[in-house]
């Protein structure tokens, strides 16, 4: 095997290591020339849709979360250098570009273009994915001068941004005269955090220091205008400031950004567990069951289940030590999602109609969801998010693997031990290889590496947590000894 493979996975679960596979598969005929339309793997990562290439920020961002483990098959900085090459004297990166004329996509209900400001994340994530700092000093300049044109553009004498709703993608979510939207506003602070994060990697104190008073600001004020304690939730604000009634997916952004409190998390988890709001058959709905305008089959974002936004609660839910929870609905929605390409345990490689990965799933049983006076939602084999489950979820959440290159550590979070593992996952000129077996002498651990790194092993069912050098070549531990 060689580097060019992608990583395998061992799962006891052979459908989720089949889907794994496939989507794989998948991600290719994605990869556009905008000269040609044709697919080649030097373009862009995009959906063409009816002879249209548009390359939007939010799937870009969001993208790069799996294409990092692509054995770098693909290059998983190419959508995002995009923008940055596309930046305006005013620091303004909009949200959606046309690839055909490289023209910014702006709607009246969307003038200045501006998508979920995510880029810091990203970097972040890339960053400990391939211990490239020197991108982060190459980027820091488009970063900056982008915040301050958010700043320049969206901030109110309040602290807070008013940004149209439509930038944050939930499109016919029913959120009301919203004119600051939770979701943008913890998107800010997520940014902010993470800045000042970069501003770390880079030793610029200054620059640290710069990011981490903006984000404490808005943390304060997110905090004190939209969470309504009676009903342990965030909500958007009308001009005047006061809290809407709808409660959506959009509130838990807060949680990414470290915003609640250990009691406001637990009511914000609470109510991911609770069937008549976010806890459906298929978690999470977009839209909370108990809303009057939820609708059974999704109807967009009156309740569909989006791949993205489940990828963010879960690394909400992470933040917060949500381990057990985060992976137990990463496994139920990779159910839901296998029981669209295949149901009824009918193997036909997505061949019916509508057997495929879509962009958006039914939250109350298996299927796609729907929406009213749109025959084109939700779109078909929607890789860009969709891969966020196949792959990231089930990398990081159900497998439970967090890697940090700089840091030169392999985290593994379990509740319990199966038998699973990833085989030859190229870090960085090193192939990593960690399996579990249960074998004559127990539990063990088997291990391969070139190079050598820390690996954490955290069972929590057992409390049992351990930090090994492990050394390059191949080793295994036996659990019983830890």
């Amino acid at each position: 095997m060689n580097k060019h493979d992608f990583p395998r996975i061992h799962f006891y679960e052979q459908d989720f290591v089949d889907i794994y596979n496939k989507t794989w598969s998948w991600v290719a005929p994605y990869w556009i020339n905008p000269t040609t339309g044709e697919q080649d793997v030097e373009g862009y990562f995009i959906y063409p849709e009816n002879q249209k290439l548009i390359i939007g920020q939010f799937e870009s961002i969001f993208s790069s979360f799996f294409l990092v483990y692509s054995n770098r098959n693909f290059d998983f900085c190419k959508n995002i250098d995009y923008f940055y090459e596309r930046q305006e004297e005013s620091g303004a990166i909009r949200w959606k570009y046309d690839l055909k004329n490289n023209s910014p996509v702006l709607s009246p209900d969307n003038p200045e273009g501006v998508g979920l400001p995510l880029f810091a994340w990203a970097e972040f994530n890339l960053y400990h994915k391939s211990a490239n700092k020197r991108r982060i000093k190459d980027v820091m300049p488009f970063l900056q001068k982008y915040m301050s044109w958010l700043d320049a553009t969206f901030k109110q004498e309040n602290g807070l941004y008013a940004a149209p709703v439509t930038a944050t993608t939930m499109t016919n979510c029913p959120r009301g005269n919203v004119k600051y939207a939770v979701d943008f506003n913890a998107a800010m602070a997520i940014n902010a955090s993470y800045m000042s994060a970069l501003g770390d990697i880079l030793n610029d104190k200054d620059l640290s220091f710069q990011y981490k008073k903006m984000y404490f600001s808005l943390k304060t004020r997110i905090n004190s205008l939209m969470w309504d304690n009676d009903s342990g939730f965030y909500y958007d604000l009308d001009e005047n400031e006061n809290r809407l009634s709808t409660k959506s997916i959009a509130a838990y952004w807060t949680m990414l950004a470290e915003i609640p409190n250990a009691d406001k998390a637990d009511m914000l988890v609470g109510h991911l567990i609770n069937p008549e709001t976010f806890g459906t058959e298929h978690p999470f709905p977009t839209l909370s069951a108990d809303d009057p305008n939820f609708s059974e089959s999704g109807n967009g974002y009156c309740g569909s289940v989006h791949p993205a936004f489940n990828f963010m609660v879960t690394k909400g839910l992470q933040q917060y030590g949500e381990y057990e929870l985060a992976r137990e609905c990463a496994i139920k929605h990779l159910y839901f999602v296998l029981d669209t390409l295949s149901p009824h345990g009918d193997k036909q490689d997505g061949d019916s109609q509508d057997n495929d990965l879509y962009e958006a799933y039914n939250p109350m049983k298996e299927g796609k969801a729907t929406m009213e006076g749109n025959p084109d939602f939700p779109r078909k084999r929607y890789i860009l998010t969709t891969a966020l489950s196949t792959i990231a979820l089930m990398i990081e959440n159900v497998i439970g693997l967090s890697i940090s290159l700089p840091r030169k550590t392999v985290d593994w979070t379990i509740p319990n031990l199966e038998k699973m593992g990833i085989e030859n996952l190229s870090l960085k000129r090193n192939l990593i290889t960690i399996l579990s077996n249960n074998s004559n002498r127990g539990w063990e651990i088997q291990m391969e590496s070139e190079k050598l790194y820390y690996f954490t092993i955290n069972i929590l069912n057992q409390q049992k947590k351990k930090t090994l050098p492990i050394p390059s070549g191949k080793c295994s531990m036996l659990i019983d000894k830890l």
